[in-house]
C-alpha cells in the first residue's frame, strides 16, 4: 500500500526552515522517530542538523521528568548548522515530556499532545503537574493539537494479535505519520526501514506500518492539521553524493579511511562509556575492513593495549569520555615518552565524576592539554560538526603517524550524537599519509631516537625488522640512542625536544581562517562543537557590525597566524561550554591581549539567540 501526498490539502505553507522536536518516555521510541524523520528529510534534499537528548539515568521511572527522551531536528532549504534554538512543532507523548520541554517552546508555536497520560491524576502528579495543563490556562498561548494517539493506535492494531505491550510500542509510528503529513513527506523510506528491521517478525513490521498509515490518515482528516501543511524545499548543496551521518559514525569512518590510506591495520582498543561507545560499535560493525577491535575490561587496559598495538606497527586508537580520559593519563605519558603514534578520542560530557553523562560540555580541554604528570606535550585537535568528525579523525591519525606522537581528538556529546548531511569522499581526495619508517644511515646504523631534522619525529621500527632491535619503555631516554638516562642535562634536553616537536607541528597544519570581518570591532572565538551556533550568530550580525569569527580546530599547537589575527580587533570575546578553559589557554599563550569571555555549563549547547545577545552587548 502506498499513500499519495494528498490533493485535499487546503494550504501548503512554504518555509525556509523549521524545527521539530519529538519527546516522550525513554521507551517511547523518540530517537527512532526523530531519526526516521531526519533520514527522510535528508533523502528529500533538505539541509539539517539534529540534537538527540537522552535521559541521564539508564532506568529512570516511567512517566517522570528525568526519564524524558527527546530528539530535535531543524530542516531547511537554506544552510542549517544547528538543530534550532526552540521547536516550532513539539510532539509530546506524555505529561512529563510536556513538563520538561514547555519552557523551550515560544508562544504561538504548535504542540501536538497524546491525551492518554493527561486523563490520570496519578500520571500528572508523577510528572510534577499540580493541575491538568489541558484544562487550565497553561497552554492558552500555543497552537495545541490534542490527538488520541495511544487510543487510535490501539484501535488500528486491535486485530493484529501482537499483544498490548507491542501495540503500545507502535504509537511512535502513529505520531510519525502525523508529522509526515504535516510536512508533506513521503513514507517510502520508513516503510523500507520497518520491513528490514522486522524482517524476521513480519507481524511487527505490519503493525508498525499500519500505525504509520493510521497517523498519516488521521492528520489528513483533522482540520487543524490538514489546512496548514508545511513544506520545506530541497537545499542547494555542493554537487556530490550525500548521506546523513552522525558524529560518532563519521569519526569511526575517518579512522578506517586513515588506516586504509596509511596501509596499516586499525587496532581499536576501548572501554564502553557514554557518549563515545558508538565509535566502538561502528568499527566492530565494519569488521570487513580489517580492523581489530578489543573491548577492554577497563580504561587503563584499553590504552595500554593500544600502546602495545602501536609498538607492533598498527594504527592504534582508543576512545573515551572525561572520566576515562583521567584514567588514561599515565599511559598517554608513556606514549609521549616512547614517542609512539596513538590517537585518543575524548567525546566530552558534563562532569565532574559521573556528572551529566548524556549531556554536552567542553570541560576536558585543560585535561587534554595538561592532565598528565611531568612535562608531557601532545597534539590536541577538535572536531566542530558531525560531518567533519570524519576529517579530524583522519587528520588525527595522519598527525600521529607522521609525527610519532599521541594525538588527542576532542569531540563532544552534541556533535557526536548529532547528525547532518555529509558529502561522501573518495579515498583519493584525502591527504596522503607518509609514515617515517626506520631506515639505516650511510654508516649502516640506526638509532631509535634519531630524528627528522625538520619535524623532529623519530623513525618507527616494527618488531621483527632485522637490524632494528631496540629497547623502549617509560624511563627517560638518552638522546639518539634511546638508552635509559638519569643525566640531568639530558633530561632537560629531551624535555625541550618533546615540546619543540609539538611546536613544529604548526608548520604542518593550516593557518587559522576568520569568517566575517577580517578587521573590526570584535573577534568572536570558539573551538570544537560550538561552531554551528557561532557561525549562525555571526550571519545574523555581520551586516550590522564589524565582527569576525575565528573557530579553532587546532589547539596544541595553535595555528601560526593566531597572534596576528588577535591583533586585528578592538575586542576579543571567547565563548565556550565550560568556565573559561580556552580563554585561559589563550591568556597563557598570548598575554599581550585582553580577552572577554562568555561561558555556559548547563549540559546544553549555546542557542543562537543568546550568543547574538551576548555579542551585541559586548559591542557597546
Amino acid at each position: 500500500m502506498r499513500v499519495n501526498l494528498i490533493s485535499m490539502k487546503k494550504n501548503i505553507n512554504e518555509l525556509d526552515k523549521i524545527v521539530i522536536k519529538f519527546v516522550g518516555d525513554s521507551g517511547d521510541g523518540m530517537q527512532l522517530t526523530g531519526t526516521q524523520f531526519t533520514d527522510t528529510s535528508a533523502l528529500y534534499g533538505n539541509d539539517l542538523a539534529t540534537f538527540p537528548d537522552f535521559p541521564a539515568e539508564i532506568r529512570a521511572p516511567q512517566g517522570t521528568v528525568p526519564g524524558v527522551s527527546g530528539f530535535q531536528v531543524q530542516i531547511g532549504s537554506v544552510e542549517v548548522l544547528t538543530p534550532g534554538d526552540a521547536p516550532d512543532v513539539l510532539v509530546c507523548m506524555n505529561p512529563a515530556a510536556l513538563k520538561a520541554n514547555l519552557s523551550f517552546v515560544n508562544k504561538g508555536k504548535t504542540i501536538i499532545l497524546d491525551d492518554e497520560g493527561f486523563k490520570s491524576a496519578h500520571k500528572l502528579k508523577k510528572a510534577q503537574w499540580d493541575s491538568n495543563p489541558l484544562e487550565d490556562d497553561t497552554l492558552k498561548d500555543y497552537n495545541v493539537i490534542i490527538a488520541p494517539i495511544t487510543k487510535l493506535t490501539s484501535t488500528a492494531l486491535k486485530d493484529t494479535g501482537i499483544g498490548s505491550k507491542n501495540i503500545d510500542r507502535c504509537k511512535n509510528m502513529f505520531a510519525l505519520g502525523i508529522v509526515y503529513f504535516m510536512f508533506n513527506r513521503p513514507l517510502e523510506h520508513t516503510l523500507s526501514f520497518l520491513n528490514q528491521k522486522f524482517a524476521k517478525k513480519l507481524e511487527l513490521a505490519d503493525a508498525n506500518i499500519k500505525a504509520l498509515y493510521a497517523g498519516f490518515n488521521y492528520a489528513e482528516t483533522i482540520e487543524a492539521i490538514s489546512s496548514n501543511v508545511m513544506s520545506i524545499s530541497a537545499a542547494s548543496l555542493k554537487k556530490g553524493t550525500y548521506r546523513n551521518i552522525m558524529g560518532n559514525q563519521a569519526t569511526a569512518w575517518g579512522l578506517l579511511a586513515a588506516a586504509n590510506n596509511a596501509q596499516k591495520e586499525l587496532f581499536f582498543g576501548s572501554y564502553p562509556i557514554t557518549p563515545a561507545s558508538d565509535i566502538l560499535h561502528e568499527i566492530a560493525r565494519l569488521k570487513q575492513f580489517g580492523s581489530k577491535v578489543f573491548q577492554a575490561e577497563d580504561e587503563i587496559a584499553a590504552i595500554c593495549a593500544v600502546i602495545g598495538a602501536s609498538f607492533a606497527g598498527n594504527l592504534a586508537v582508543t576512545s573515551t569520555s572525561g572520566p576515562g580520559m583521567a584514567l588514561k593519563g599515565e599511559a598517554i605519558g608513556l606514549a609521549i615518552m616512547t614517542e609512539l603514534p596513538i590517537v585518543v578520542i575524548d567525546v566530552q560530557r558534563g562532569g565532574p565524576s559521573t556528572g551529566l553523562p548524556t549531556k554536552t560540555e567542553q570541560s576536558d580541554l585543560m585535561q587534554a592539554l595538561l592532565g598528565r604528570n611531568g612535562e608531557s606535550p601532545a597534539i590536541v585537535i577538535a572536531a566542530s560538526q558531525p560531518s567533519n568528525c570524519f576529517d579530524f579523525a583522519y587528520l588525527a591519525c595522519k598527525l600521529a603517524l607522521e609525527h610519532m606522537t599521541p594525538v588527542i581528538l576532542l569531540s563532544d556529546g552534541y556533535i557526536a550524537n548529532g547528525a547532518g548531511p555529509w558529502r561522501i569522499k573518495s579515498s583519493t581526495d584525502l591527504p596522503k599519509i607518509t609514515i617515517p619508517n626506520a631506515t639505516k644511515n650511510d654508516d649502516n646504523q640506526w638509532f631509535p631516537y634519531s630524528r627528522n631534522p625538520e619535524s623532529l619525529a623519530r623513525q618507527w621500527a616494527i618488531p621483527g625488522m632485522k637490524g632494528f632491535e631496540h629497547r623502549i619503555g617509560g624511563l627517560e631516554k638518552q638522546d639518539v640512542t634511546g638508552n635509559v638516562s638519569y643525566d640531568p642535562a639530558n633530561h632537560q634536553h629531551m624535555t625541550n625536544i618533546r615540546q619543540e616537536k609539538i611546536n613544529r607541528v604548526a608548520n604542518y597544519i593550516p593557518e587559522q581562517l576568520v569568517e566575517g570581518s577580517q578587521v573590526g570591532d570584535l573577534l568572536l572565538i570558539g573551538w570544537g562543537g560550538t561552531y554551528g551556533t557561532m557561525h549562525t550568530a555571526l550571519k545574523e550580525l555581520k551586516n550590522k557590525h564589524k565582527v569576525g569569527l575565528a573557530h579553532f580546530n587546532y589547539i596544541s599547537p595553535l595555528p601560526k597566524n593566531t597572534a596576528s589575527i588577535l591583533a586585528n580587533y578592538k575586542k576579543i570575546l571567547v565563548c565556550e561550554l565550560n568556565t573559561g578553559q580556552f580563554v585561559n589557554y589563550l591568556r597563557m599563550q598570548f598575554p599581550e591581549f585582553q580577552y572577554l569571555q562568555y561561558n555556559k555549563v548547563q549540559g546544553l549547547p549555546f542557542s543562537v539567540a543568546e550568543l547574538t545577545q551576548v555579542i551585541t552587548e559586548n559591542l557597546k
